[in-house]
Parts: structure tokens; sequence; C-alpha cells
């Protein structure tokens, strides 16, 4: 039994009801707080954060039949849940129907070099050997796992040093945090505008994977991944993604060159550290030797990590996006209004944490060089993540039109702040490699300037599937952002965007803001 839309107060508090249990009772049968199942009483339209979302799905896919029939006719929106052998039927049907599965399948066999066929016999094998119930209860430990711990672990792997990197560190208030993010001082606080004179990444004609090959056991690791993929029905779109080869950030410009891989590529051999790791943390055996065989072999020492060339590098930008609103009787002076997603269990890349909206993945849509500007992923990214535009998510359908950014095309706020240069300011504020997959993040932030904007369209704005929840804080608010700053939640490239956004908001923000002084850290 499933809710399409996730729980809320309401429907957990059904499933206690369904179960017949106390306040205190139901919290210790879930292992959380006697309080917090009070603020569902209390909150019943309340979304839990994620984590909690995985623990009250395990706990309803455990119950008796007897407390599912209650709880079914307590919540009517609930759907019966899958049994084993429709989840078994529907992975057989992806397997042999789903294009994307078929060709991460092909590019497996290649860089295997495996027969035709053989990636497809040992998923279907492994896939009848796994236990959803055991992948379900491994999502929701992965989401326990605090981004101090990630950080702590990068940390104490990667002990070399190279003079000049280090990893991102910032210190504001009384408070200090660490991050997973290797960059260096000419880095930081680009403040570069994302306008055609400094947004000047390349796409060069280098053939795409020509450089990777799989041993048995790597091959084996991406076969596992292919088969939680189809027993959890989760997304795998096998999208071009743009690999970067070299950067330069001198000049006040953004330069350098990307070649182009596939998504698949990407799943199936760096993606895999994150969840290596993040389960060796789990177990508390993150600290032995030969415990992350993925990460020895593909991302061993600082110096792997900062050759991108030689790897696959791929990556995306994310940013703080802060929006001018005007003083109102209700909330008080005029302030930007900065938004924080949850990011939801589907997604590949920092799931189950918060991280700055918008955030994706740098890839191409239709126009292979154009669209290898950063600029033109984050204007997409606001298209999909804040304002609706399902028809630019291309984990959703097909991509069939010439121009999906023609200003014909534009929802409604996007068009009014394209309409007038003066509405919008995009910065990229940042570069780093982050370790734990070896991606590359162009941290920014977007300002919208114009207080008309929130007036006029603030009830357009709602996060897509990627996010479970948005949070809004006032730039007014330094105590609320500091405490924001402190959440273990973060993933680290969402923290990395935070902080360094909030550092340029504070330069140029004026009467807007109050924000903590933030002082950034190159930790050897």
């Amino acid at each position: 039994m499933t809710l399409p839309d996730g729980w809320t107060g309401r429907s957990a508090c059904a499933l206690q009801k369904a179960f017949g249990l106390s306040n205190e009772a139901f919290a210790e049968r879930l292992g959380i707080a006697t309080r917090t199942v009070g603020s569902w009483h209390e909150k019943p339209n309340l979304r839990p954060q994620s984590a909690m979302q995985e623990i009250l799905d395990t706990a309803l896919t455990q119950a008796s039949q007897a407390v599912k029939e209650r709880f079914a006719q307590l919540v009517p929106g609930a759907a019966p849940a899958q049994s084993s052998t429709d989840i078994d039927r529907d992975a057989e049907e992806r397997l042999s129907a789903d294009p994307h599965i078929s060709a991460a399948l092909d590019w497996l066999d290649q860089h295997a070099g495996w027969a035709s066929g053989t990636a497809r016999r040992k998923v279907a094998a492994q896939l009848s050997q796994l236990d959803v119930r055991e992948l379900r209860d491994q999502g929701v430990k992965r989401g326990q796992i605090e981004q101090r711990d990630i950080a702590r672990a990068l940390g104490d792997y990667y002990r070399g040093r190279v003079d000049g990197y280090g990893r991102y560190s910032a210190r504001y208030g009384d408070s200090a945090t660490q991050t997973s993010i290797v960059t260096r001082a000419d880095w930081l606080d680009l403040d570069y505008p994302l306008v055609v004179a400094n947004d000047r990444l390349r796409v060069t004609s280098r053939p795409a994977d020509a450089d990777i090959s799989l041993d048995d056991e790597l091959a084996e690791h991406a076969v596992r991944r292919l088969a939680g993929t189809l027993a959890l029905d989760a997304r795998l779109i096998d999208m071009p993604l743009y690999r970067l080869l070299d950067v330069d950030l001198g000049s006040r410009r953004i330069s350098g060159n990307l070649g182009v891989t596939s998504f698949a590529a990407y799943a199936l051999t760096m993606d895999l550290l994150e969840g290596e790791l993040i389960d060796a943390l789990a177990a508390d055996r993150s600290s032995r030797a030969d415990t992350l065989p993925l990460r020895d072999h593909y991302l061993p020492d600082i110096a792997s990590v900062l050759d991108t060339s030689g790897r696959v590098c791929a990556g995306g930008t994310l940013a703080l996006c802060a929006i001018a609103r005007p003083a109102d009787p209700y909330r008080g002076d005029a302030d930007y209004l900065l938004l924080v997603q949850e990011r939801s269990g589907h997604v590949v890349n920092a799931a189950r944490r918060l991280a700055v909206i918008p955030k994706g993945f740098h890839q191409p849509m239709t126009d292979l060089r154009a669209d290898a500007k950063l600029g033109a992923t984050l204007r997409r990214e606001m298209e999909e993540e804040l304002f609706g535009r399902d028809d630019i998510d291309n984990t959703i359908a097909d991509q069939r039109t010439a121009d999906p950014m023609h200003p014909s095309r534009l929802s409604e706020p996007m068009r009014w702040l394209m309409a007038d240069p003066s509405r919008l300011r995009m910065e990229c504020t940042g570069f780093g490699l982050n370790l734990v997959s070896g991606n590359y993040e162009f941290p920014g932030l977007i300002v919208i300037e114009d207080d008309e904007f929130w007036p006029r369209f603030g009830g357009q704005v709602a996060a897509n599937w990627e996010a479970i929840s948005l949070r809004q804080y006032s730039s007014l608010d330094g105590e609320l952002l500091t405490d924001l700053a402190n959440d273990v939640a973060w993933s680290n490239e969402g923290l990395f965007a935070l902080l360094q956004g909030l550092r340029r908001l504070r330069q140029i923000g004026g009467n807007r803001v109050n924000l903590p002084a933030i002082d950034w850290e190159i930790e050897q």
C-alpha cells in the first residue's frame, strides 16, 4: 500500500489509529520522539521530511493485513501495495521494453567487453535474488547519514595534499562547517555575471567514453545498480551529459572544454561511489581497509580528483535563489525570499538531502554548443523546478521541440523576467570538485531584483517531482539562516552553494539583508 502524494501529519495519524497505538507506543514502534507524533496531530497538513517518509512507508509495508485494511478505510487515496510478483513482473517488463535500460545494458556490454546480451542476462539473474524490502530499508539508512559524517569520512580518506587545493570550510557566527568540495582560493568569490562574455565553456569533438574499461568486479557493481533501479522502479533516463575536460576561471570569465558522455556512463561508474561510501558509514566500516573498492579504483587520491580529463567528470550548476519582496504590514520590511528544497528519494543526486533550488545536471537539450553555457542550464532549471515546465523535463517525456527555451514557450514568470534585463541577476559564485562522486560544481546566485515579481507570480512558484518540499527564509532573519547552515541534512554541494550565495548576497543586498558574516577557509 502506498500514498501517491506522500505522507502528511493527517495520514501518519491515520496509520497510528490503524495500529491502535498511543502516541508513546507509536513513537516507540517507529523509533522516533513522542513529540514528533504529537506534532502530526497539531499540524495535520505538515509534510514529514524524506527520512521520516521512508520510516512511515516501511511501517505500513510491514503492517499486518488487518492494519492495512483499517488504514485504507481511513485514507481512501492509499493505493494497494505491489506484491513481490507484481514488482518482478514490472521490472522484467522494463528490462525488456524500456529503451533507456536497453541503452544502459548495451553500454555495459561494450565497456565490460561482454558479448551482446550478457548484461541483460546478468541483471535478470540479479533481479531474482533481490529483496525489495531490504533495498528500501537501505534507502532509509542512507538518508540518516549526515553531511558532516560524509565530509569527515572523505577528509580521512583523502589525506594526501596538493599545494593550493583543499576542502571548502566556512565559519559564521559561533559555528563552523566542513564540506567535501575540493577548491582553491582563486576558484571562490568569483561573482561572474552569467552573460555571453563570461560564460564561455565550449564543446570539443573528443570521442565519448573511449577511455572507460570495466573489469569483472566493476561490471558486477554496475549490474547490481541496474537491478536495484529496476526493482525499486527508479527513474533512469540515458540522457547526454557534459563531461568536464578542463576549466579556466581567469580574466573574469569561465572557459574550458567539455566532452559529451551519457547518463549511463555516469550512473554505472562514478555515481556508484556515493552509495558505497554511505553504506559503509551506515555499517560503521568506512575506516577499514578495502571497504571502498570502487573509490579505490575510480577516485583513489586528490590527484585523480583534479585529473578531470582522465575520468568521467560529470556535474552541474546550482544556485541560491533570492526573490525581492516589498515591505508587508504582516511580514515586515522589504527583504529577499530565499528558497531551499528537500530532495526526494527518487533523484540520483543528493537524494533525501537539503539543497538550494534550482539544481541540475549540466547537459545539452537540443543545441550542443549553446546549452554548454551555465546560464542556459540555470534558466532551464528555473523553468523546470520553479515554474512548472514539465515539457522540458527529459525524465518525463522525450524532447521533440526544436527550441524548448524559445521565448514563445516560456512560462509567464520567466517571460516577464526576461523582458527586462534589470529584473534578473545570475552570477557564478565559485567552482569546486566534489569528493563524493568526483562531480564538478558551479555554485551560483540568482537574484530577482524587481520586487513586483513576488506579488505577481509568487503563487506560481512550486517545486517539481525532484523535491518533496520547499522551505522559505527571509534574508533579514540572520539567526534562522545560521540555524539553516548548521542543518546536518544538507548535501555537500548544496551547503557550498548556500554559503557562497549568502556571502555574495550580503555584499549586494543592502537594507534587504541581515546575514551572518561567512568566512571561508581552504582546509588542507
